[in-house]
């Protein structure tokens, strides 16, 4: 279980409740790494906190604009040496992603960059609805040889497609969100998965947000533990 790549979705603008779930995911059984997101990062106290944070970390701040744009916001974030993953989007398209890749090995050798594929909030319906006419697998597996094309070094997809992805891709590193312990609600999710599928699933490591900070943080924690261990 000491393998098993957790990242906690610290998903809130207050820094008092961020310091909480930072402390209290810590465990001598499981590292669990902060995940932050647009929320924290664009509030008032969020970029100074992660200026001075001095652990790992994942910055998931989906960039997707033109090339030339999406590199000067990896360049101004070379300040945040912490950093060890940020998060781009495969709709960039095949330039954004190589340029986010070439700006984040001239700033930082240790900072990995992961294509977002198709969002967990999203469904074949909603697909249709924005006028997309594939699936969602088959999305994924276009978007992932696209990422894996562009030497971006990971994808972002939901545990349903991390299947078939790593049939397809046997060293890719991939990162699976919509993750719930059992009987957890699903919220705003579509395509969710429990820890323990996911892994079976064979991917690299696992978001979870509200499973675990929602609550009693220190028993959401042994719960996932005691998950993992079963």
């Amino acid at each position: 279980m000491n393998k098993s790549r957790i990242f906690v979705a610290c998903d809130t603008s207050n820094l008092n409740k961020i310091k909480k779930i930072i402390s209290q995911t810590k465990s001598k059984n499981l590292k669990i790494t902060p995940k932050f997101g647009l929320q924290f990062f664009y509030s008032k106290q969020g970029r100074k906190f992660l200026e001075k944070f001095n652990n790992d970390y994942w910055l998931d701040l989906k960039i997707n604009d033109i090339p030339q744009t999406a590199v000067s916001a990896i360049n101004s974030l070379k300040d945040l040496k912490k950093c060890k993953y940020i998060t781009v989007h495969a709709n960039g398209g095949m330039n954004m992603l190589k340029a986010i890749k070439r700006e984040a090995k001239k700033i930082n050798k240790d900072l990995k960059v992961l294509g977002v594929t198709i969002l967990t909030s999203l469904d074949n319906k909603s697909l249709k609805k924005i006028g997309y006419t594939k699936s969602v697998k088959q999305l994924v597996l276009k978007q992932a040889n696209l990422i894996k094309e562009s030497g971006c070094d990971g994808i972002v997809c939901s545990a349903h497609e991390a299947k078939i992805v790593r049939k397809k891709y046997k060293n890719l590193f991939i990162v699976t969100p919509g993750i719930r312990l059992p009987g957890d609600n699903k919220n705003d999710q579509s395509r969710v998965m429990t820890p323990s599928e996911a892994f079976k699933n064979k991917v690299s490591g696992i978001v979870m947000g509200r499973s675990l900070t929602k609550g009693n943080i220190k028993i959401n924690t042994k719960r996932l533990i005691n998950h993992l261990n079963k």
